[in-house]
């Protein structure tokens, strides 16, 4: 079951701030006058313990008074500054593990309204090289990673393992055969406009192939574990509205519950 969780802490912080509201306007003042009344009652000031019990909070008031502003300032954050992710697949390797705890920047492209998604502050938008976290076009409650290679406008042609951007061909330079005795994977450093970065391909997957042009308001994006990643190339383009920010670091390599999370592998995306 797939949990909408920025739905259910808007409606949580949503819920808390309402009742500390509730609390402040209908329920403080006759608090209040009660203390005021009993004090006039007892003639004179009454006794620290006293007064406590009467000034004290319902429960719920107490909770929404406590976790409000935790929650509020959880909310801003994650919506608007910096969310984490933790990577479940291998399509992005080697560049991400599976088990990589990462950051995502996510007013990098713009700021965006938490649940509806809707963008009302632009700034930049995303490069060919980019390591973007969106909402998986086919079902949006799920989050995919890949890279992005072809921007609005482009022509992408992938051929014999290839990349061709508007016809020019993005280098690849080879940087190991892995296992060495009996290599089934490719290392190679890819040139993807002026991002450098690392990728596998499968020496015995079959060769795909296609043309594609990126219409505007979209991206094309891949995997850098070529033979391995369910991207543009068989599910098409990932619109604007649906990016989520920017990867941008690894914070924790935690790949099972039992295991020690490693806190090594800390370092940037590229």
């Amino acid at each position: 079951m797939n949990f909408d969780f920025a739905l259910i802490l808007v409606l949580v912080t949503f819920a808390t701030g309402l009742a500390w509201l509730a609390d402040k306007i209908f329920f403080e003042k006759p608090r209040l006058q009660m203390i005021a009344a009993a004090e006039q009652s007892a003639g004179g000031v009454l006794p620290e313990e006293v007064k406590e019990k009467i000034e004290a909070l319902p429960w719920w008031a107490d909770f929404s008074k406590s976790m409000f502003p935790v929650l509020a300032i959880v909310l801003i954050v994650r919506s608007f500054v910096i969310e984490p992710f933790q990577i479940p697949s291998g399509s992005m390797l080697p560049t991400l593990k599976i088990g990589d705890f990462i950051l995502v920047n996510k007013f990098h492209y713009g700021l965006r309204l938490p649940v509806v998604n809707t963008k009302f502050v632009s700034l930049n938008s995303p490069e060919r090289g980019d390591v973007v976290v969106f909402k998986f076009p086919k079902d949006t409650k799920v989050n995919y990673i890949k890279r992005v290679v072809g921007v609005p406008g482009d022509v992408i042609t992938y051929k014999d393992k290839m990349i061709y951007v508007n016809g020019e061909v993005q280098i690849q330079t080879l940087l190991a055969k892995l296992p060495p005795r009996s290599p089934e994977t490719m290392l190679y450093r890819e040139q993807l406009g002026a991002a450098e970065h690392e990728i596998y391909t499968d020496i015995y997957a079959p060769n795909l192939s296609g043309e594609w042009t990126v219409p505007e308001g979209k991206y094309f994006v891949m995997g850098d574990n070529r033979d391995n990643s369910n991207d543009s190339r068989f599910w098409g383009f990932v619109p604007d509205e649906l990016l989520v920010g920017k990867a941008f670091a690894v914070w924790m390599h935690w790949p099972e519950l039992f295991s020690i999370p490693d806190l090594t592998a800390i370092r940037s995306i590229k």
